[in-house]
């Protein structure tokens, strides 16, 4: 899953793109409110942590601005404002979740994965696709009750492709969803990983549509 990150505060910014990378997040960062205005419009997150006391453009304004646009971006607000009021305002504004700093980093990995689980529409953090379940807080996959073994870049397209199971995923979108900006979308990777992914997976989960995607759903037995 990728996800935007505007905060100006460079060391805040720092340890939370750390904590969501160690989670399996690909995360690009914004430290000001014109660049998350931007970043926002023409690229496709899957959810945004955004501060709303940025330079430039405040958060509150970025946030109205997406949805005037039509974005509908989960985003999970991060405020040192913690006045009823001012959440009203975001809340007002389209956001869909809110931390008052100071937060536990763990907190804010936790509510992201719930946003955009949500946003799916999958009402639980427990995702299944036949035998194949993924326990989305604790990033763990498992295949009939035994664990399936994963590099980080192999669990971040099964997990987007787990969250958008029975659908075509074109190899632009999936490239899109689960890395940064600074990727080469010209890369082979991503077939090299999908490669290996289906050679952990048994049956026939994961397909490949020749020239249009990739498909996640389960055997007709297993539907």
């Amino acid at each position: 899953m990728r996800v935007l990150l505007a905060e100006d505060d460079t060391r805040l910014a720092e340890r939370i793109a750390t904590a969501l990378t160690a989670s399996g997040f690909a995360v690009d960062v914004a430290g000001n409110g014109v660049d998350a205005l931007h970043l926002g419009n023409v690229e496709p997150y899957d959810a945004v942590v955004l501060d709303l006391g940025l330079p430039q453009v405040d958060g509150l304004t970025v946030l109205e601005r997406w949805r005037d646009t039509g974005i509908k971006t989960p985003v999970l607000v991060l405020t040192a404002r913690g006045r009823w009021h001012e959440k009203l305002a975001g809340f007002n504004a389209g956001a869909d979740d809110y931390l008052t700093k100071p937060f536990e980093m763990d907190e804010v990995v936790v509510r992201l994965k719930a946003l955009i689980r949500r946003s799916a529409g999958h009402a639980t953090a427990q995702l299944r696709c036949g035998e194949l379940e993924l326990d989305v807080n604790a990033a763990r996959f498992s295949y009939a009750g035994e664990p399936v073994s994963l590099t980080a870049q192999e669990y971040r397209i099964l997990a987007f492709l787990m969250h958008h199971q029975r659908r075509l995923v074109s190899r632009t979108e999936l490239i899109e969803h689960v890395y940064d900006r600074d990727f080469d979308r010209d890369s082979n990777v991503i077939d090299v990983l999908i490669g290996r992914i289906r050679k952990k997976l048994p049956g026939a989960l994961l397909r490949t549509v020749r020239g249009q995607g990739f498909i996640l759903e389960p055997p007709a037995d297993e539907a």
